[in-house]
C-alpha cells in the first residue's frame, strides 16, 4: 500500500514536470536568426535583437539572396532583411508555425514608427496544417507504435533474427501506411512520398529497437523503461510544437538526441526542405536502431550461452551422481 502511494503521485508529478514545464517556459534561447544587408543598414537591427540577450544567435548575409538559401537549407528560422522601404522578414513557417509567428511579432514590434515590416514566408506551412497542428499530433502515435511492436516482439518471445526481422518488418509497414494517412489523406506533408515513408520507418525501428534491446538485455522491465524514454520525455522534449531552441535548456538538446526529436526534424527536412538539415537526425535514428537491434542479437546470444552453460552443468551433476 505505502508503495503503490507513494508511486503513482512521483509518476504524477515526472510527467507533469516533463510535459507541462517545457510548455511554461517556452522562449527563444540562441535562435537562430540572420541579418541581411550592408553593415550600415543591419546595425541597428543587431543593436536591438541584442537587447533580448541569448534570445537569438545571429547570422550575417550579404543580400537577400543568401538570406533566402539560408532559410531554405534550415541554417535559420528567419532573416531580417534591411531595405531602403524598412525591414524585410523572411520567414520559413514548415520549420516552426510558432517560431514565424514569434519573428513577426518582434520584428514589427521593433520596426520604427510609421514603417511596415514586409513578410515573405518562403517555405510555407500546408494549407491543410498551417499551425502545424496535426504533424506535431503525429509525434506520439509514431513512438507508441514503435513501443508497441518492441513490446510485442518481446512478448511473443522471439529471439535473434527472427526478432530483427519482424521489426524490420513492421516498422516499414507503419511507415507505409503512416505516409499514406499523413500525406495522401490529411496533406500535411508535401515531399517525397518515399522519402517521407522512409523517414516514418526509420523513426518506428529506432524505438522499437530501442524497446525490444532493453528487454532482450535486461527483461520485461526493459519495455518499461523504453516507453519512460520515448513518451514520458522524447515526447515533450521534441519540440515539435515550438522549436528545440524554444524549450528550456538542455531540454531541447536531449530531445534532439531521442527518436521522436530526431524523428521530427527530419520528416520536417524531407518534406518541406528536400532533405536540407536532414544528416544529422538520420544519423541519430541509424543509431538508435542500429543499438537497439544489435541489443537484441547480444541478449539472444547470452541467453543460448546462459542455457548452453545450465546444461552443462546439469549434464555434469548427473554423471557425478551415477
Amino acid at each position: 500500500m505505502a508503495a503503490v502511494i507513494m508511486l503513482i503521485p512521483a509518476l504524477v508529478a515526472f510527467a507533469l514536470w516533463a510535459f507541462a514545464w517545457p510548455a511554461a517556459r517556452t522562449a527563444p534561447r540562441d535562435l537562430p536568426l540572420g541579418v541581411a544587408g550592408s553593415a550600415t543598414a543591419t546595425a541597428p537591427i543587431e543593436k536591438q535583437l541584442a537587447r533580448q540577450d541569448g534570445a537569438f544567435e545571429i547570422h550575417r548575409y550579404a543580400d537577400e539572396a543568401a538570406a533566402r538559401d539560408a532559410v531554405e537549407d534550415r541554417t535559420v528560422y528567419g532573416v531580417i532583411v534591411a531595405t531602403g522601404q524598412g525591414p524585410k522578414l523572411l520567414t520559413a513557417s514548415a520549420a516552426s508555425p510558432l517560431v514565424a509567428q514569434l519573428l513577426q511579432q518582434s520584428v514589427a514590434g521593433q520596426a520604427p514608427e510609421g514603417t511596415s515590416v514586409t513578410t515573405v514566408d518562403v517555405v510555407p506551412a500546408p494549407a491543410e496544417d498551417p499551425r502545424g497542428a496535426a504533424l506535431t499530433s503525429s509525434v506520439l502515435p509514431m513512438g507508441l507504435a514503435g513501443v508497441a511492436a518492441g513490446s510485442v516482439v518481446t512478448l511473443l518471445g522471439l529471439r535473434g533474427f527472427r526478432a530483427v526481422g519482424a521489426l524490420t518488418g513492421a516498422a516499414v509497414l507503419v511507415g507505409v501506411v503512416a505516409a499514406a494517412l499523413i500525406h495522401n489523406w490529411l496533406g500535411i506533408l508535401s515531399g517525397d512520398w518515399w522519402a517521407e515513408a522512409g523517414a516514418l520507418s526509420l523513426s518506428t525501428l529506432a524505438v522499437s529497437g530501442a524497446v525490444a534491446g532493453l528487454a532482450a538485455l535486461v527483461g520485461p522491465p526493459g519495455i518499461a523503461v523504453g516507453a519512460l524514454l520515448v513518451v514520458l520525455l522524447g515526447n515533450p522534449f521534441s519540440g515539435a510544437s515550438s522549436a528545440p531552441e524554444m524549450l528550456p535548456e538542455p531540454v531541447g538538446a536531449i530531445g534532439q538526441w531521442l527518436p521522436p526529436g530526431a524523428g521530427t526534424s527530419l520528416l520536417r527536412s524531407v518534406s518541406f526542405f528536400d532533405g536540407a538539415a536532414a544528416t544529422g537526425p538520420a544519423l541519430t535514428l541509424t543509431w538508435w536502431a542500429a543499438l537497439g537491434l544489435g541489443a537484441v542479437l547480444l541478449g539472444d546470444t547470452l541467453s543460448r550461452r546462459g542455457t548452453t552453460t545450465t546444461e552443462t552443468v546439469t549434464e555434469r551433476e548427473r554423471v557425478l551422481v551415477n
